[in-house]
Protein backbone atom coordinates (compact mmCIF):
# COMPACT_ATOMS: atom_id res chain seq x y z
CA UNK A 1 0.00 0.00 0.00
CA UNK A 2 1.21 3.51 -1.07
CA UNK A 3 2.18 5.86 1.63
CA UNK A 4 -0.83 8.50 1.58
CA UNK A 5 -0.31 11.94 0.72
CA UNK A 6 -0.73 14.75 3.30
CA UNK A 7 -4.21 15.62 3.76
CA UNK A 8 -4.61 19.10 4.94
CA UNK A 9 -7.12 19.33 8.32
CA UNK A 10 -10.22 21.21 8.14
CA UNK A 11 -10.41 24.00 10.44
CA UNK A 12 -13.36 22.24 12.66
CA UNK A 13 -13.28 19.01 13.62
CA UNK A 14 -16.22 16.72 12.61
CA UNK A 15 -15.49 14.83 16.00
CA UNK A 16 -13.91 15.86 19.17
CA UNK A 17 -12.80 14.67 22.30
CA UNK A 18 -11.86 17.94 24.54
CA UNK A 19 -9.62 16.66 27.45
CA UNK A 20 -11.36 13.84 28.26
CA UNK A 21 -10.70 11.60 31.44
CA UNK A 22 -11.98 8.19 32.20
CA UNK A 23 -12.52 6.66 35.88
CA UNK A 24 -14.35 3.10 36.04
CA UNK A 25 -15.29 2.41 39.78
CA UNK A 26 -14.52 -1.20 40.94
CA UNK A 27 -17.17 -3.08 43.24
CA UNK A 28 -17.03 -5.94 45.32
CA UNK A 29 -14.85 -7.20 48.74
CA UNK A 30 -12.18 -4.41 49.08
CA UNK A 31 -12.61 -2.75 46.22
CA UNK A 32 -14.32 0.06 47.68
CA UNK A 33 -13.05 3.43 46.74
CA UNK A 34 -10.98 1.65 44.18
CA UNK A 35 -11.23 3.27 40.65
CA UNK A 36 -10.29 2.07 36.92
CA UNK A 37 -7.54 4.98 36.11
CA UNK A 38 -8.08 4.43 31.98
CA UNK A 39 -7.95 7.57 30.73
CA UNK A 40 -6.07 10.54 31.73
CA UNK A 41 -7.01 14.11 30.18
CA UNK A 42 -7.03 13.38 26.29
CA UNK A 43 -7.99 15.42 23.81
CA UNK A 44 -8.54 13.65 19.95
CA UNK A 45 -9.55 15.71 17.01
CA UNK A 46 -11.27 13.86 13.69
CA UNK A 47 -11.46 15.70 10.85
CA UNK A 48 -13.37 15.09 7.18
CA UNK A 49 -11.36 12.78 4.88
CA UNK A 50 -8.73 11.90 7.19
CA UNK A 51 -7.74 8.95 9.11
CA UNK A 52 -6.23 9.27 12.36
CA UNK A 53 -4.49 6.10 13.97
CA UNK A 54 -4.49 5.21 17.86
CA UNK A 55 -1.99 2.92 18.25
CA UNK A 56 -0.97 1.30 21.77
CA UNK A 57 -0.75 -1.49 23.76
CA UNK A 58 -3.77 -3.75 24.82
CA UNK A 59 -5.40 -1.86 27.95
CA UNK A 60 -3.79 1.45 26.82
CA UNK A 61 -6.91 2.64 26.67
CA UNK A 62 -7.78 2.83 23.07
CA UNK A 63 -11.11 1.38 23.69
CA UNK A 64 -12.06 3.56 26.06
CA UNK A 65 -11.68 6.54 24.09
CA UNK A 66 -13.54 5.27 21.40
CA UNK A 67 -16.41 4.31 23.45
CA UNK A 68 -16.51 7.73 24.77
CA UNK A 69 -16.45 8.92 21.47
CA UNK A 70 -19.57 6.59 20.72
CA UNK A 71 -21.57 7.98 23.50
CA UNK A 72 -21.24 3.93 24.92
CA UNK A 73 -19.59 5.87 27.89
CA UNK A 74 -19.98 9.14 29.65
CA UNK A 75 -16.40 11.02 30.37
CA UNK A 76 -15.69 11.26 33.77
CA UNK A 77 -14.44 14.91 32.75
CA UNK A 78 -14.51 16.65 29.68
CA UNK A 79 -15.80 17.24 26.86
CA UNK A 80 -16.83 15.52 23.19
CA UNK A 81 -17.65 17.81 20.52
CA UNK A 82 -19.84 17.30 17.09
CA UNK A 83 -19.04 19.36 14.50
CA UNK A 84 -17.79 21.93 16.73
CA UNK A 85 -21.04 21.88 19.16
CA UNK A 86 -20.70 20.26 22.97
CA UNK A 87 -22.48 17.18 22.90
CA UNK A 88 -24.59 15.65 25.87
CA UNK A 89 -25.20 12.41 26.99
CA UNK A 90 -28.08 11.06 24.80
CA UNK A 91 -30.70 9.99 27.33
CA UNK A 92 -33.42 9.12 25.09
CA UNK A 93 -33.85 6.69 21.94
CA UNK A 94 -34.15 9.75 19.41
CA UNK A 95 -31.05 11.30 20.80
CA UNK A 96 -28.86 7.93 20.50
CA UNK A 97 -30.61 7.35 17.18
CA UNK A 98 -29.24 11.17 15.96
CA UNK A 99 -26.04 11.15 17.38
CA UNK A 100 -25.05 7.82 15.55
CA UNK A 101 -26.58 8.95 12.00
CA UNK A 102 -23.56 10.88 12.34
CA UNK A 103 -20.96 8.33 14.04
CA UNK A 104 -20.83 4.67 13.58
CA UNK A 105 -18.21 2.15 15.04
CA UNK A 106 -16.79 -0.92 13.35
CA UNK A 107 -15.92 -3.63 15.96
CA UNK A 108 -12.85 -5.93 16.11
CA UNK A 109 -14.82 -9.10 16.25
CA UNK A 110 -16.94 -9.51 13.12
CA UNK A 111 -17.99 -12.62 14.14
CA UNK A 112 -19.86 -11.82 17.29
CA UNK A 113 -20.81 -8.04 16.37
CA UNK A 114 -23.46 -9.47 13.70
CA UNK A 115 -26.67 -11.47 14.89
CA UNK A 116 -26.32 -15.13 13.78
CA UNK A 117 -30.37 -15.55 13.26
CA UNK A 118 -30.68 -12.46 10.67
CA UNK A 119 -29.59 -12.63 6.73
CA UNK A 120 -27.66 -9.83 5.59
CA UNK A 121 -30.94 -7.95 4.20
CA UNK A 122 -32.28 -7.72 7.81
CA UNK A 123 -28.93 -6.81 9.18
CA UNK A 124 -27.93 -3.88 6.33
CA UNK A 125 -32.42 -3.38 6.38
CA UNK A 126 -32.91 -2.46 10.04
CA UNK A 127 -30.57 0.83 10.25
CA UNK A 128 -31.72 1.68 6.79
CA UNK A 129 -35.04 1.76 8.03
CA UNK A 130 -34.40 3.03 11.56
CA UNK A 131 -32.24 6.06 10.15
CA UNK A 132 -35.47 6.97 7.54
CA UNK A 133 -33.48 6.30 4.08
CA UNK A 134 -35.41 3.94 2.79
CA UNK A 135 -38.84 2.80 2.35
CA UNK A 136 -40.92 0.18 0.61
CA UNK A 137 -39.08 -3.34 -0.10
CA UNK A 138 -38.02 -2.10 -3.44
CA UNK A 139 -36.49 0.86 -2.50
CA UNK A 140 -34.70 -1.28 0.62
CA UNK A 141 -33.36 -3.66 -1.46
CA UNK A 142 -31.71 -1.14 -4.24
CA UNK A 143 -30.03 0.62 -1.57
CA UNK A 144 -28.90 -2.97 0.21
CA UNK A 145 -27.44 -3.77 -3.04
CA UNK A 146 -25.62 -0.29 -3.24
CA UNK A 147 -24.71 -0.79 0.11
CA UNK A 148 -22.86 -4.07 -0.86
CA UNK A 149 -21.29 -2.86 -3.67
CA UNK A 150 -19.83 -0.17 -1.77
CA UNK A 151 -17.51 -2.69 0.20
CA UNK A 152 -17.27 -5.09 -2.86
CA UNK A 153 -19.32 -7.91 -1.95
CA UNK A 154 -20.23 -8.25 -5.96
CA UNK A 155 -22.53 -9.35 -7.12
CA UNK A 156 -25.07 -8.37 -4.06
CA UNK A 157 -27.57 -11.09 -4.99
CA UNK A 158 -25.08 -13.60 -4.18
CA UNK A 159 -24.57 -12.43 -0.07
CA UNK A 160 -27.88 -10.61 0.51
CA UNK A 161 -29.77 -13.75 1.75
CA UNK A 162 -26.84 -15.08 3.51
CA UNK A 163 -26.68 -15.63 7.30
CA UNK A 164 -23.18 -14.59 8.56
CA UNK A 165 -21.72 -18.13 9.65
CA UNK A 166 -22.22 -18.89 5.78
CA UNK A 167 -19.31 -15.88 5.09
CA UNK A 168 -15.71 -15.74 5.77
CA UNK A 169 -14.73 -13.71 7.99
CA UNK A 170 -13.25 -10.33 5.93
CA UNK A 171 -16.96 -10.94 3.92
CA UNK A 172 -18.42 -10.28 7.90
CA UNK A 173 -16.47 -7.24 8.66
CA UNK A 174 -17.62 -6.02 5.08
CA UNK A 175 -21.11 -6.35 6.05
CA UNK A 176 -20.28 -4.77 9.24
CA UNK A 177 -18.76 -1.55 7.38
CA UNK A 178 -21.93 -1.79 5.32
CA UNK A 179 -24.08 -1.79 8.57
CA UNK A 180 -22.11 1.18 9.76
CA UNK A 181 -22.51 3.10 6.38
CA UNK A 182 -26.49 2.19 6.46
CA UNK A 183 -27.00 5.79 8.67
CA UNK A 184 -24.44 7.64 6.34
CA UNK A 185 -22.22 8.81 9.09
CA UNK A 186 -19.78 11.28 9.01
CA UNK A 187 -17.29 9.44 11.38
CA UNK A 188 -16.30 5.72 11.22
CA UNK A 189 -14.76 4.45 14.69
CA UNK A 190 -12.68 1.07 13.80
CA UNK A 191 -11.46 -0.50 17.06
CA UNK A 192 -8.93 -2.91 15.88
CA UNK A 193 -11.41 -3.88 12.59
CA UNK A 194 -8.37 -5.80 10.53
CA UNK A 195 -6.76 -7.90 14.22
CA UNK A 196 -9.34 -11.03 14.19
CA UNK A 197 -8.55 -11.51 10.32
CA UNK A 198 -6.44 -13.57 8.45
CA UNK A 199 -2.89 -11.41 7.31
CA UNK A 200 -4.28 -11.83 3.49
CA UNK A 201 -7.58 -10.12 4.03
CA UNK A 202 -6.26 -7.24 6.32
CA UNK A 203 -5.15 -5.77 3.17
CA UNK A 204 -8.03 -5.48 1.83
CA UNK A 205 -10.11 -3.96 4.27
CA UNK A 206 -7.21 -1.38 5.35
CA UNK A 207 -7.78 -0.28 1.17
CA UNK A 208 -11.68 -0.47 1.29
CA UNK A 209 -11.63 2.14 4.55
CA UNK A 210 -8.79 4.12 2.84
CA UNK A 211 -11.19 4.17 -0.31
CA UNK A 212 -14.10 5.52 1.98
CA UNK A 213 -12.12 8.20 3.07
CA UNK A 214 -11.06 9.24 -0.18
CA UNK A 215 -13.98 8.88 -2.07
CA UNK A 216 -16.83 9.94 0.71
CA UNK A 217 -14.62 12.08 3.02
CA UNK A 218 -15.33 10.10 5.83
CA UNK A 219 -13.30 10.94 8.83
CA UNK A 220 -12.08 7.55 10.10
CA UNK A 221 -10.53 6.69 13.81
CA UNK A 222 -8.28 3.41 13.05
CA UNK A 223 -7.13 1.92 16.39
CA UNK A 224 -4.77 -0.64 16.66
CA UNK A 225 -1.61 -1.71 18.23
CA UNK A 226 0.57 -2.26 14.90
CA UNK A 227 1.98 0.70 14.48
CA UNK A 228 3.44 -0.63 11.50
CA UNK A 229 0.55 -0.97 9.02
CA UNK A 230 -0.95 2.35 10.45
CA UNK A 231 2.11 3.84 8.94
CA UNK A 232 0.84 3.45 5.40
CA UNK A 233 -2.90 3.91 6.29
CA UNK A 234 -3.40 6.91 8.59
CA UNK A 235 -2.58 10.89 7.80
CA UNK A 236 -2.18 11.09 11.18
CA UNK A 237 -0.34 8.56 13.98
CA UNK A 238 -1.21 9.16 17.85
CA UNK A 239 0.65 7.06 20.65
CA UNK A 240 -1.10 6.03 23.68
CA UNK A 241 0.45 4.56 26.25
CA UNK A 242 -1.78 3.16 29.94
CA UNK A 243 -4.42 6.40 29.17
CA UNK A 244 -1.81 8.96 28.32
CA UNK A 245 -1.24 10.24 25.13
CA UNK A 246 2.50 10.43 25.07
CA UNK A 247 3.28 11.33 20.87
CA UNK A 248 1.79 12.56 17.66
CA UNK A 249 2.51 13.36 14.22
CA UNK A 250 1.94 12.67 10.80
CA UNK A 251 1.96 8.82 10.09
CA UNK A 252 5.21 8.32 8.56
CA UNK A 253 6.86 10.83 10.67
CA UNK A 254 6.13 8.94 13.28
CA UNK A 255 7.44 5.61 11.92
CA UNK A 256 10.55 7.47 10.31
CA UNK A 257 11.68 9.35 13.50
CA UNK A 258 9.99 8.63 16.67
CA UNK A 259 10.59 10.73 19.68
CA UNK A 260 8.98 8.53 22.80
CA UNK A 261 11.19 5.52 23.41
CA UNK A 262 7.43 4.12 23.86
CA UNK A 263 6.89 4.51 20.29
CA UNK A 264 10.24 3.16 19.57
CA UNK A 265 9.70 0.21 21.77
CA UNK A 266 6.06 -0.31 19.53
CA UNK A 267 7.65 0.01 16.49
CA UNK A 268 10.60 -2.67 17.36
CA UNK A 269 7.84 -4.84 18.35
CA UNK A 270 6.66 -4.50 14.97
CA UNK A 271 9.24 -4.63 12.60
CA UNK A 272 9.15 -3.24 9.22
CA UNK A 273 11.52 -3.72 6.02
CA UNK A 274 11.84 -0.31 5.28
CA UNK A 275 13.04 0.75 8.54
CA UNK A 276 16.13 -0.44 10.45
CA UNK A 277 16.49 -1.39 13.98
CA UNK A 278 15.48 1.20 16.62
CA UNK A 279 15.97 0.33 19.97
CA UNK A 280 19.37 -0.78 19.65
CA UNK A 281 20.80 2.16 19.30
CA UNK A 282 23.09 2.92 22.20
CA UNK A 283 21.48 4.46 25.71
CA UNK A 284 17.92 3.66 24.12
CA UNK A 285 17.09 0.08 24.70
CA UNK A 286 20.02 -2.67 25.40
CA UNK A 287 18.47 -5.46 27.87
CA UNK A 288 14.45 -6.59 26.84
CA UNK A 289 14.43 -7.04 31.01
CA UNK A 290 14.03 -3.89 31.25
CA UNK A 291 11.04 -2.98 29.84
CA UNK A 292 8.63 -5.08 31.81
CA UNK A 293 5.01 -5.38 31.95
CA UNK A 294 2.77 -2.56 31.40
CA UNK A 295 0.89 -1.29 34.61
CA UNK A 296 -2.21 -1.61 36.85
CA UNK A 297 -4.30 0.95 35.98
CA UNK A 298 -5.95 0.35 39.58
CA UNK A 299 -2.61 1.68 41.25
CA UNK A 300 -0.76 3.52 38.17
CA UNK A 301 2.58 5.34 38.66
CA UNK A 302 2.77 8.75 39.42
CA UNK A 303 4.32 11.26 36.47
CA UNK A 304 4.61 9.83 33.33
CA UNK A 305 2.92 5.94 33.10
CA UNK A 306 5.87 4.22 31.17
CA UNK A 307 8.84 5.12 33.38
CA UNK A 308 9.21 1.61 35.33
CA UNK A 309 9.64 0.30 32.17
CA UNK A 310 11.73 3.32 30.51
CA UNK A 311 15.52 2.99 30.23
CA UNK A 312 15.74 6.96 29.64
CA UNK A 313 13.81 7.84 32.79
CA UNK A 314 14.55 10.35 35.29
CA UNK A 315 14.09 11.04 39.04
CA UNK A 316 11.79 14.08 37.79
CA UNK A 317 9.94 11.08 35.41
CA UNK A 318 8.17 9.44 38.36
CA UNK A 319 6.86 12.63 40.12
CA UNK A 320 5.33 14.88 36.71
CA UNK A 321 3.99 14.30 33.84
CA UNK A 322 6.17 16.37 31.15
CA UNK A 323 4.86 19.10 29.29
CA UNK A 324 4.59 18.88 25.19
CA UNK A 325 7.18 19.33 23.36
CA UNK A 326 6.16 20.58 19.33
CA UNK A 327 9.04 19.81 16.81
CA UNK A 328 9.11 20.81 12.99
CA UNK A 329 6.40 18.87 11.00
CA UNK A 330 3.30 18.85 13.04
CA UNK A 331 5.09 16.24 15.70
CA UNK A 332 4.75 16.57 19.37
CA UNK A 333 5.93 14.34 22.74
CA UNK A 334 5.61 14.23 26.21
CA UNK A 335 8.78 13.53 27.48
CA UNK A 336 11.14 14.44 30.07
CA UNK A 337 14.48 12.62 28.16
CA UNK A 338 13.34 14.36 24.79
CA UNK A 339 16.62 15.99 23.28
CA UNK A 340 16.09 17.41 19.76
CA UNK A 341 19.65 16.63 18.94
CA UNK A 342 19.48 12.90 19.94
CA UNK A 343 16.65 12.71 17.42
CA UNK A 344 17.12 14.67 14.82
Amino acid sequence: MPVPEPRTASATPVLEARAVTKRFPLHGPGQHGKEVHALEETSLALHEGRITALVGESGSGKSTLARLLALAHPPTDGEIRLDGAAVQQARTARGRRAYHRQVQMVFQDPFSSLSPVHRVRYILGRPLQLHGHASGRAQLDAQIAQLLERVNLTPADQYIDKFPHELSGGQRQRVAIARALAARPKVLLGDEPVSMLDVSIRLDILNLLNRLRDDEGLAILYITHDIASARYFADEIKVLYAGQLVESGPGDAVVERPLHPYTRLLLESAPDPDRGGLLDEPDVVDDAETLGEPPSLVDPPTGCRFHPRCPLARPVCATAFPARTHVEGGQWVHCWSYDEEHYA
